[in-house]
């Protein structure tokens, strides 16, 4: 009679009865915080977190997975690149974003949504309109000087945005196969 050692098996394959083995979807932990959510819900995309944190958007878009247990100054680095309390990106049950949070969120919105027509409209009265309402949006929260309009499809990036190809480095042997065929 033979003797299985479970020990030596991985957990997450289970063997069938007929020799198959399947394997059970990889469980997904507590919610740790809501790094994500809050991101969104401030309109701030990945490249801007990494360009304000010093750190790589792979590694942001790791912590940001909410099963993710992130580091207290890793929490910090977010915290100041969302600039929101640090209590926001920590998970409670059942609990929303705080009423200031999403007030902000929506600041932030309409704020690059007057900025991009401002920037884009050709109609001196509606650039007029846009940018006394810029004016007062600031009025009421200083901080969104700093914000800037919505980016417009195939709008070219300044210098300080890289494309994806800095995220996924392409090797030279690539170029070198494609331009033989």
């Amino acid at each position: 009679m033979a003797t299985v050692d479970f020990m030596a098996m991985p957990t997450d394959v289970v063997s069938t009865s007929h020799g198959i083995k399947q394997e059970d979807p990889p469980l997904k932990g507590p919610q740790m915080h809501r790094i994500r959510t809050v991101r969104l819900q401030q309109g701030a995309s990945l490249r801007s977190v990494a360009r304000q944190s010093g750190v790589d958007v792979r590694q942001l878009r790791l912590q940001e997975e909410e099963s993710t247990d992130v580091r207290l100054s890793d929490l910090h680095k977010w915290q100041k690149a969302l600039n929101v309390p640090l209590s926001e990106l920590l998970s409670e049950p059942d609990s929303s974003l705080s009423r200031p949070v999403m007030e902000r969120a929506r600041m932030v919105r309409l704020m690059k949504t007057a900025a991009a027509i401002r920037d884009r409209t050709q109609a001196v009265s509606v650039k007029r309109m846009a940018e006394m309402l810029v004016s007062q949006l600031v009025e009421i929260m200083p901080e969104l000087a700093e914000v800037s309009p919505w980016h417009e499809y195939g709008q070219r990036r300044s210098l300080q945005e890289y494309g994806r190809i800095v995220e996924r480095p392409v090797s030279e042997d690539f170029f070198r196969s494609a331009s033989h065929d």
